[in-house]
Parts: C-alpha cells; structure tokens; sequence
C-alpha cells in the first residue's frame, strides 16, 4: 500500500489521537523495524514494515469488523442528539475509527450487529443479490401452527401490498418462534408475524449468514470479526438450517 504517515497509521489503530500519538513517537515510544523513529510525519508502508509501539509489535488493519450484541433501547445509528446510538456503547478508541452499523435492528430489537469502516463490505452483505439470511428469536402473542408455517414458505403480501420473499418460520413453543428471513425490509419480521395475527412481545437476531451471536459478549458487548467469521456471512443457502 501507499506510504503514510506514521501517527496517521496509529490513529487508524484506534490507540488514541494523533496529538496523543504525536508526543508518544516523539518520547521514543515507537519503533520502524527495530529503530526508533521520534518523527511524527516519518513515512512508512505498515504492509510492509514492523512497527512497534513501547515494544508491542502492531498489527496494522485499514479496515475493521466487530460483532455487537445490541441491547434494546438503543438506536442503531452512528449519532443522534437525544437518544444513545449503538456508537456511543463503544470504547473511545474505537469511535475514532469512522464505524458505522451494517443494516439496522429497532430500538426495541435485542442482538447480532455488525459494525464495520468498510463500506463495499456493508453494501455486500445489504445487497439483496447477496441473499444473506437473518435468523431471530422471536417471543409473540400467540403460536406458530402449521399454516403460519406454510404461508411464510409461500412468501407473505402485507396489508400495504409489501411483498415479502419466502422465509423461514419454526415454532419455540407456545408464545416462541424463529423466523429467517433473505432481505430488510422496514419492520418486516414484526410486521410478518402481526399478519398471522402473532403480534411480537420481544424480536432477537441469532445470526446472519452462519455468523452466530457469541452469547457470552452481553448486552452491549463486542469482538473483533476475523477472516474466518466475515466468510461466514456468504455461506449460507436459503433454506439450509
């Protein structure tokens, strides 16, 4: 990759600002394959050369990918000026890395989100071309019999006209439900299942694609996506369980 600035490069890691980053390099905090390097404008290609920061070695990454477990009462957006936004559950360090929310879930809807500073990334797994599948966990007034089951499979037509695909609907129980779905439309879980006359207490995302919320992060919690998860994402056939 192109060369760039030194304290550009650790402000893309999320370390802190670059005034922050501009003293620590100049205190000598900071080495380019083994020397130390005091100049904040020092040139460098982090692909191809070893930097360390006070004898850590770094792992340069432009782009970046985390998994949250978003609670309820949160807004999926990157700011708004009355209510908490899922960017204001992250660390200060992270904030500063120009994340922003793959697709939505409602301020009410608990689970898997995906953020990332990597945009051809997001407009892929959104792309209907893509068909990646959204699996919740759905808690609902009523119960999921057979005929709910069959229209879901047939595609559901909404009381506006919505179209919705084929999607996959499987009784939890009485009062539970999972629900798998190819595309986002506006509410469309929800407004599914109140369809078939099943209104929704409660909505989670499980997963998308065969990337599956790790449970243990809590409400609020997050990890950083590798390889091997973003593949996940793409894997998947509609219908497959």
């Amino acid at each position: 990759m192109a060369q760039q600035r030194l304290d550009k490069v650790l402000a893309d890691l999320g370390i802190g600002t670059r005034k922050e980053l501009r003293e620590r390099i100049r205190a000598g905090g900071v080495r380019i394959d083994g020397v130390v390097c005091t100049k904040p404008e020092q040139k460098v290609d982090p692909e191809l050369q070893r930097i360390a920061l006070d004898d850590r070695e770094l792992c340069y990454k432009s782009l970046r990918y985390f998994m949250l477990d978003k609670p309820t009462g949160v807004l999926t957006a990157t700011e708004d000026r009355s209510q908490p936004t899922v960017l204001d559950l992250l660390p200060a360090e992270l904030r500063r890395l120009g994340l922003f929310p793959v697709g939505r879930l409602d301020k009410d809807t608990s689970g898997l989100l995906i953020l990332t500073n990597d945009g051809e990334f997001a407009h892929r797994v959104l792309s209907p071309k893509s068909c990646v599948e959204k699996r919740y966990y759905a808690n609902i007034d009523g119960e999921v019999d057979e005929a709910d089951i069959a229209a879901f499979a047939a595609g559901i037509r909404l009381r506006d006209g919505t179209e919705c695909l084929p999607a996959g609907l499987e009784s939890a129980g009485p009062g539970k439900c999972f629900v798998t779905v190819r595309e986002g439309k506006y509410h469309q879980v929800k407004r599914m299942l109140a369809s078939r006359g099943k209104p929704v207490i409660a909505l989670r995302r499980l997963a998308i694609g065969n990337l599956s919320l790790d449970e243990s992060l809590g409400p609020g919690g997050l990890h950083e996506l590798d390889e091997t998860d973003l593949c996940k994402l793409f894997t998947m056939d509609f219908g497959e369980n």
